[in-house]
């Protein structure tokens, strides 16, 4: 039961970070509430791994793949603790 909770957390969190990609590239987006819902919880997280590599060139963000591959990992941590 716990197991499942963490994993639909994951998974959401991961479905708001793809979400924020698709979304920098189009930015007439950043309007609705949902976008800017998801700019607010996702950006804390980024931009840990922003300030560890800044964008490429000013323009290029590997935050989101690192944050992606960083959250992969974690919950596979948690989720073999949590099993063991």
């Amino acid at each position: 039961m716990i197991i499942q909770i963490i994993d639909t957390l994951f998974v959401c969190y991961t479905t708001m970070i793809f979400i924020r990609i698709i979304s920098s590239w189009f930015p007439n987006l950043q309007q609705y509430q949902l976008i800017r819902f998801i700019y607010h919880y996702t950006e804390p997280y980024l931009g840990f791994f922003r300030k560890i590599i800044p964008p490429i060139g000013g323009v290029m963000d590997l935050s989101p793949l690192i944050g992606l591959v960083v959250l992969s990992i974690l919950k596979k941590i948690i989720i073999s603790l949590l099993i063991s």
